[in-house]
């Protein structure tokens, strides 16, 4: 090459190196919106995970919870069925009357004793009852056995309770069985 040549150089060789440049930098900027795309990719499945798993924790918590709190509902089921008919039994004795025998008076104060003490420890371990009595029929604590016809109750009202309801921290365990009011029949 002459001294000419290396002062001059040929245009088409420019351009080729300033085309190899432009790619190069526009191959770098693809690979790194390529790079940038990637990233946000996994950023929004790690999103999307710790959001699992945080969904997870919670709702294992919760069937923990309930699990603690309702292990023991087919056992307490079982023991308001006794409490029911230790109140039918101190029911169907005879009332408290002059000159009653002594044995009586204490067997029934027993008795009462007893189911005032069960009662108690049913509460202590979340086993609530309720006397719906004069409260609002609720399908949902209550079963109507019947209704009867007054004037005394507006309608909807229970007038009578065979039985209590019984729950579980909240969660019904057995429904009261009432008898409800309505309204009496138009007479001809």
């Amino acid at each position: 090459m002459t001294e000419t040549d290396k002062t001059h150089s040929n245009p088409a060789d420019e351009a080729d190196l300033s085309m190899a440049a432009e790619d190069a930098e526009l191959s770098l900027e693809d690979r790194l919106a390529a790079v940038e795309a990637e990233r946000d990719e996994m950023r929004n499945n790690w999103m999307r995970s710790e959001a699992e798993m945080a969904n997870l924790r919670t709702r294992t918590k919760r069937e923990v919870e309930d699990a603690r709190l309702f292990a023991v509902q087919k056992f307490a089921k079982d023991v308001v069925e006794v409490a029911e008919n230790l109140k039918r039994g101190l029911t169907s004795l005879p009332p408290r009357a002059e000159g009653e025998a002594e044995i009586t008076g204490k067997l029934r104060d027993g008795f009462e004793g007893i189911e005032r003490s069960f009662v108690a420890t049913l509460e202590r371990n979340g086993v609530q009852m309720d006397d719906p009595t004069g409260k609002l029929f609720d399908p949902n604590l209550h079963q109507a056995m019947g209704e009867q016809e007054t004037t005394e109750h507006p309608p909807g009202t229970i007038v009578q309770a065979w039985t209590q309801a019984w729950t579980l921290n909240g969660r019904l365990l057995r429904p009261a069985m009432v008898v409800v009011a309505k309204a009496p029949a138009e007479q001809a």
